[in-house]
């Protein structure tokens, strides 16, 4: 890159302190912010006009981790980004941003001028938000927000279309969907879900991720030595999709269960978003579930998980104690979204007070190593949306699918005669999912991840956002389609780092749907 180039690209700090010497001498700072992926003809007119409003141009780019639009995004990482942007003549400082937003940046920089493309000019048409927090920081530290007017491209759909990390089935799906539902159709089941007050129910597990380097076998016996490098650990079972559902809806409440022995309800309560109501019941004579993973740090690979807990089930003063919670009146949640992970916390008794006619509600019964198996779905008469995956059908069913839509479907509707419901979803790992809505039609969607990073906790996040939107009626498809996404989402990071968020999932969708 030419050295002059070069010599634009500045840290933040050394930039706020030179900006400050520009305005001193009555320069006019303009600050233009964005992703800047694919550099186009919108970009650039963008940035022409920004210049001519005033003496000098800045632009901040947001940098890769915070570039929240889908797996494979950015397609250039923020050094290229910034080199590009850095060789327009009419750019005269570029730095990368450090934090998620342009707020922090404009407060940091106190530009004279904010600039934005003209798409953004009407703040309801911004599905962050983003655009009234960035207009009120630029106010306070005394300077306005403008738009340029000019032609508009989009990069996200100048990648979909020439730069796509699907293979071609999936593009066919993508360019099917976009023709049949707008983003905003789209967008609209997802707004629409956050008034619900959704009740989740089920195990709290604590996932702990121990990351090592593999130093060779053991000299005396066969078995592998690692070096502890660090230990993570992430709030999971139904204390994640507690979260998840929390991150799409206004309120949450959490009816679980922790043991009387490693109880960890500090830890639990911290790790909790603060729009939910924990009902932290106990478990005598338990501990708290704890899954361990010993991890590969290079690979992610896991190379042993090692269970804490008793799978008893739930009796006595504790279960009297769980069927109290559970007795509330249905107005108090317009949707009971049941995990069970089979680790004992939900007793018979307990699921024939989940299953009543008046609740609605939405189950997933998993199976893991930990239930062996014996966590049948079955065991709940009636449901209002079931979330499962291909292996556990195929466990109900005692028929193997290989992940073929259509004996899923076949195995769905067997499965139908033993537990009443209306809807299922079907995830099929790589094979994507399959959305049945016995009103209607059935509904098949190819995977989304661009890359599988970890799998555990995917269901999870798949069953955070599709019971709510079966919960409001929204239309197979579209379904199966955002819980695809949100699975993406999922798999992208290893353990689990974050949570589902509304913002987050609708900028992931526009980036597909454009």
């Amino acid at each position: 890159m030419d050295q002059g180039n070069t010599v634009k690209i500045r840290d933040l700090d050394l930039l706020a302190v030179h900006l400050a010497e520009l305005k001193a001498a009555g320069k006019k700072v303009v600050l233009a912010h964005g992703v800047f992926d694919l550099l186009h003809m919108g970009h650039i007119r963008h940035l022409e006009q920004a210049r001519k409003m005033g003496d000098v141009l800045v632009v901040s780019l947001t940098q890769d981790c915070d570039v929240n639009k889908g797996p494979g995004r950015p397609a250039f990482p923020q050094h290229l980004r910034a080199e590009a942007v850095a060789a327009l003549a009419v750019v005269d400082y570029v730095a990368v941003n450090r934090w998620p937003s342009a707020v922090e940046t404009i407060r940091w920089l106190r530009p004279d001028i904010f600039v934005k493309g003209q798409d953004y000019a009407t703040a309801e048409d911004d599905v962050t938000g983003g655009i009234t927090l960035e207009a009120d920081a630029v106010r306070d530290v005394g300077g306005e927000i403008r738009f340029t007017s000019d032609i508009t491209f989009s990069s996200s759909h100048l990648l979909n279309e020439y730069f796509s990390s699907f293979p071609a089935d999936t593009e066919r799906y993508l360019h099917d969907f976009r023709r049949a539902y707008s983003i905003d159709e789209v967008l609209s089941w997802l707004e629409r879900i956050t008034a619900l007050r959704p009740v989740v129910v089920g195990d709290a597990i604590l996932d702990e991720y121990l990351f090592c380097d593999g130093i060779g076998k053991s000299s005396k016996d066969v078995v592998l030595a690692v070096l502890q490098r660090s230990l993570e650990v992430y709030a999971g079972g139904s204390l994640m999709v507690a979260n998840h559902l929390a991150g799409l809806c206004h309120d949450v409440r959490l009816v679980t269960q922790l043991g009387d022995s490693g109880r960890r309800e500090e830890w639990i309560r911290g790790h909790l978003r603060s729009n939910i109501e924990p009902v932290l019941l106990t478990k005598t004579a338990s501990p708290t579930v704890v899954k361990r993973r010993i991890v590969d740090e290079y690979s992610g690979a896991k190379l042993l998980e090692v269970y804490t807990m008793d799978d008893k089930l739930t009796s006595g003063e504790d279960e009297t104690a769980l069927l109290a919670a559970l007795s509330g009146p249905p107005e108090d949640g317009d949707l009971t979204v049941v995990t069970d992970y089979g680790h004992g916390m939900l007793s018979p008794r307990a699921i024939e007070a989940l299953c009543t006619p008046s609740r609605h509600l939405a189950v997933n019964a998993q199976s893991n190593a930990g239930n062996r198996g014996f966590n049948p779905i079955a065991k709940y008469r009636r449901a209002d949306y079931v979330c499962m995956n291909s292996h556990e059908l195929e466990v109900e069913t005692r028929v193997r699918n290989n992940n073929d839509p259509s004996i899923v479907e076949k195995q769905v509707r067997q499965l139908s005669t033993r537990i009443l419901c209306p809807r299922f979803t079907v995830t099929m790992g790589k094979s994507g999912s399959l959305h049945l809505d016995f009103a209607t039609a059935c509904s098949v969607a190819p995977a989304l991840a661009a890359r599988v990073m970890d799998r555990v906790g995917s269901g999870d996040a798949v069953m955070a956002v599709t019971a709510p939107l079966a919960r409001v009626g929204a239309p197979g498809p579209v379904v199966a389609f955002i819980g695809n996404v949100a699975g993406a989402e999922s798999v992208a990071q290893v353990g689990r780092r974050w949570a589902l968020d509304r913002v987050a999932l609708s900028k992931h969708i526009v980036a597909l749907l454009k």
